[in-house]
């Protein structure tokens, strides 16, 4: 990463100190936890780089104000914070800067461990599995969501579900299909446990077929194309159509499995309303679905349906 661009990724998380101390009223940990269902809204709406900046920014007020709080407010703003820390994270992840997105999840998991809070340690865990799974070390997200579930008794669920599906993603690039099935069956079983209150993690609840995307992803990593087809047309059917973003990545993915199982025409035929999608967002996780779609596509690229495609997926992959 060029020092510029670091500089930049790292000036709402590095504040040098000390600051001037105020006063912190306790209401304003509602205020910043009310604010992250709008940002988690706005992101499905707008893509990553149009709220970078207003979410880190967020967090450097919430840094600011951990300096001056004391006591239960103190650990409030840090919860909180860790859950900013997180979506910026996650943002930089979408927006394709893995370096950004790596350093981020490390800010969260330092404001949860500082926060004392189980559940967001567990959580932080996953949120560094995550960036594992973008870089392909399958390995690599087993330990760490191991380590999430190291005393899962004492976890709520909903952080149960995420350390569990994350770690079949790793179990997926590993080629461990009992595994994935395992741990997403189990964690199957705790979707009707989810009733906790915690403004952060709530994919599975806001997701519709939460854990049948996790499934169809990781049997389309597996070379599964049938089985990820079949998925990925019974979890479309029930996406709504706010859910701009995350439709597209289905889509993509859709299109690869039906390119894994030669149907070239088909894929071609789904692709086309992902492409838009991309465009309009700036997605970069969706833009490397799209490339991974013309990887599959290979072997018909000299035919009418491989120059389609190309067409296609010119305005994405350029700019990708």
């Amino acid at each position: 990463m060029e020092r510029r661009t670091f500089m930049t990724v790292t000036a709402a998380a590095l504040v040098p100190g000390p600051v001037v101390p105020q006063h912190v009223d306790p209401a304003l940990i509602d205020y910043f936890q009310s604010q992250l269902e709008g940002h988690y809204r706005a992101d499905m709406f707008l893509g990553p780089h149009d709220l970078i900046g207003t979410v880190s920014e967020q967090y450097r007020l919430i840094d600011k104000l951990v300096r001056s709080a004391r006591g239960e407010t103190r650990r409030g703003l840090l919860r909180v914070g860790a859950a900013y820390a997180a979506l910026v994270g996650w943002l930089y992840q979408d927006a394709g800067d893995l370096g950004a997105a790596s350093f981020w999840r490390g800010v969260t998991q330092e404001i949860a461990v500082r926060s004392r809070d189980p559940h967001l340690i567990g959580y932080s865990l996953v949120n560094q599995a995550q960036v594992r799974t973008d870089l392909g070390d399958g390995y690599g997200v087993i330990d760490l969501c191991e380590a999430a579930l190291d005393n899962s008794d004492h976890l709520v669920p909903k952080v149960r579900i995420m350390a569990l599906q994350q770690q079949a993603h790793g179990a997926s690039l590993t080629g461990d299909r009992a595994a994935v099935d395992r741990l997403i069956d189990t964690a199957s079983g705790l979707i009707h446990r989810v009733d906790d209150d915690l403004p952060w993690g709530n994919a599975c609840r806001r997701t519709p077929g939460y854990l049948e995307v996790q499934r169809a992803t990781c049997y389309g990593r597996l070379g599964l194309a049938r089985e990820a087809g079949i998925l990925w047309t019974q979890v479309l059917d029930a996406v709504p159509s706010t859910a701009r973003r995350d439709r597209g990545v289905y889509l993509a993915r859709q299109a690869t499995a039906a390119a894994a199982g030669r149907e070239p025409d088909r894929a071609l035929e789904i692709v086309r309303s992902a492409v838009g999608i991309a465009v309009e967002t700036g997605s970069v996780r969706l833009a490397r679905e799209l490339t991974t779609l013309e990887r599959a596509m290979l072997p018909w690229q000299d035919a009418g349906v491989g120059r389609d495609l190309a067409e296609i997926l010119a305005p994405v992959i350029e700019g990708a």
